[in-house]
């Protein structure tokens, strides 16, 4: 019969420390050689781009999805007070948001049924 069929656990060959370092070094360099040369490719020419989206451009000023989408919770809730929101402290980012949208949307058409 085989040791296997007995119930005795199987006994595993470890592997030389050497040989593990080796393939220690070879998955650190699959993973560190592809991250500088890419960042070596986004750096080209010396520019380094902190914020890669500028948020100046007239579409950031007029659409209010993108406006809040600027915002930070705190801020979002600063704007939520002005706005005379109840309960707004509580909510999600998402909720808060969806919320604040509303009465955005609510006071445009006001306005416009006003002129």
């Amino acid at each position: 019969m085989d040791s296997r069929d007995q119930g005795e656990p199987r006994q595993l060959h470890p592997l030389p420390k050497g040989l593990v370092e080796v393939y220690g070094l070879i998955a650190v360099l699959v993973v560190l050689i592809p991250e500088w040369i890419a960042d070596g490719t986004l750096n080209l020419g010396g520019r380094v781009v902190r914020n890669p989206l500028p948020m100046s451009g007239p579409a950031w000023k007029a659409i209010p999805e993108l406006q809040l989408a600027a915002l930070s919770l705190a801020e979002l809730r600063i704007l939520a007070s002005r706005m005379r929101l109840i309960g707004y402290a509580s909510d999600s980012r998402d909720k808060l948001t969806r919320r604040l949208l509303r009465r955005m949307r609510r006071r445009l058409r006001h306005r416009w049924n006003a002129l």
